[in-house]
């Protein structure tokens, strides 16, 4: 009976960490969250973007965002201009990570201010 109850213990452990290990393997990185982040405030050009996140390169930006667009959480549309105009933007999936975004901004304010406070593990 006890290995019954491990196996069905192996089971739900790898049923949570599975799907968490997918999302990090999407999101893994500095930059991605940052990036998604100041999507969420709307549509940007490449050089709002390299402004508003501090100390990324044009380089990692532009690796970046292809990632983001290849798993298809953002997208980047061109308009036929002179210059040409391009702008990112966040897809209707992308804004599904808000809910997650806000979380983790919400566990790290509670822990800077743990940090802040002294507070050590209990």
């Amino acid at each position: 009976m006890r290995r019954d109850t491990e196996h069905l213990e192996i089971g739900k452990c790898m049923g949570m960490i599975l799907p968490v290990r997918d999302a990090l393997d999407v999101l893994n990185g500095k930059w991605k969250l940052p990036i998604l982040i100041s999507l969420t405030l709307g549509k940007k050009r490449f050089g709002e973007m390299a402004k508003e996140i501090p100390k990324i390169t044009d380089r990692m930006l532009s690796k970046e965002l292809r990632d983001l667009e290849m798993h298809g959480l953002v997208k980047r549309t061109v308009y036929d201009t002179i210059p040409v105009v391009v702008e990112y933007s966040l897809t209707e999936y992308g804004y599904s990570l808000d809910k997650v975004i806000e979380e983790l901004r919400n566990w790290g304010i509670q822990h800077r201010q743990r940090i802040i406070n002294g507070v050590t593990a209990k």
